[in-house]
């Protein structure tokens, strides 16, 4: 892994995962670094046994930017920044909504996202 790059943790067991680091992937802006882990690897679980008990228990998508750690909206607005002018745009809107609203509409979509998105045959980040 880069030194120099941010992180980004996905569950490497679930096909919205798999789709998001694809189009991150395929949208970002040239010299943004970002390594995609799955949460389940060693490399990410070692990852994770440096963050605080809350941060820890948290289950969610994980961004490590420049440092400090983001989980669930925050980590997902925070992408943004990591995309090109159009989609980079929508960052300082984004914040608009309260995180307790935000993180909501997370845990929604978390909960329900194995129903609606197929497993990945294989796992494109671990």
């Amino acid at each position: 892994m880069n030194e120099k790059s941010d992180i980004l943790l996905l569950d490497g067991e679930c096909g919205l995962c798999n789709r998001i680091a694809i189009f991150i992937d395929k949208r970002r802006k040239r010299g943004m670094n970002l390594t995609y882990l799955s949460i389940e690897s060693e490399e990410g679980q070692n990852i994770i046994k440096g963050f605080s008990k809350r941060q820890r228990d948290a289950d969610s998508v994980y961004l490590i930017r420049n440092g400090k750690t983001y989980i669930r909206s925050a980590a997902g607005i925070r992408i943004l920044l990591y995309l090109k002018w159009y989609y980079a745009i929508l960052y300082p809107f984004s914040w608009i909504f309260p995180l307790p609203l935000r993180d909501i509409v997370y845990r929604i979509i978390a909960k329900y996202r194995h129903k609606f998105f197929k497993k990945p045959e294989v796992c494109l980040f671990k």
